[in-house]
């Protein structure tokens, strides 16, 4: 058994775990020994972190959105996801965001070649198989250009 000691500093998350930031990382102390570290804009382990203070029963996802002053159920969609996809999903997942998945190069050529041709944006979207509204957003990106 060990007296929990924290620095002055420190949130409680529970009555053995706590969070503080110090230097640009965040420290998460159990029973005032450091169990987990991270920096402070490091999105990916932080959400690790969370979702293994869950699955380890350290605490509840109700605890640790009370706390921290977060949404709860983001805690458990952060353990859940650890749990079924494990810990390499976190840190090796591609960032998606932003980018269209069915205009990709290949489809951008094709595309750009039957506007050379003539065709009407909306005969290339489905030639191509895909929406309309996907290829007006690249001819106003500039990434198909209409030569009429």
């Amino acid at each position: 058994m060990q007296l929990p000691i924290f620095p002055s500093s420190t949130r409680l998350i529970n009555s053995s775990v706590g969070v503080f930031e110090k230097d640009g990382f965040v420290y998460y102390l159990h029973n005032g020994s450091p169990i987990f570290c991270h920096g402070k804009d490091d999105i990916n382990n932080y959400r690790y972190i969370m979702g293994n203070l869950v699955n380890t029963g350290l605490c509840s996802p109700i605890e640790i959105a009370r706390a921290l002053g977060v949404s709860n159920r983001n805690i458990q969609r952060y353990a859940k996801t650890l749990r079924e996809k494990g810990s390499d999903w976190f840190f090796s997942r591609p960032d998606n965001r932003g980018s269209c998945y069915k205009v990709t190069g290949d489809v951008l050529s094709r595309a750009q070649k039957m506007m050379d041709d003539f065709y009407s944006v909306n005969d290339v979207a489905k030639l191509l198989g895909v929406t309309e509204g996907a290829l007006r957003y690249h001819i106003k990106k500039g990434t198909i250009k209409k030569k009429w």
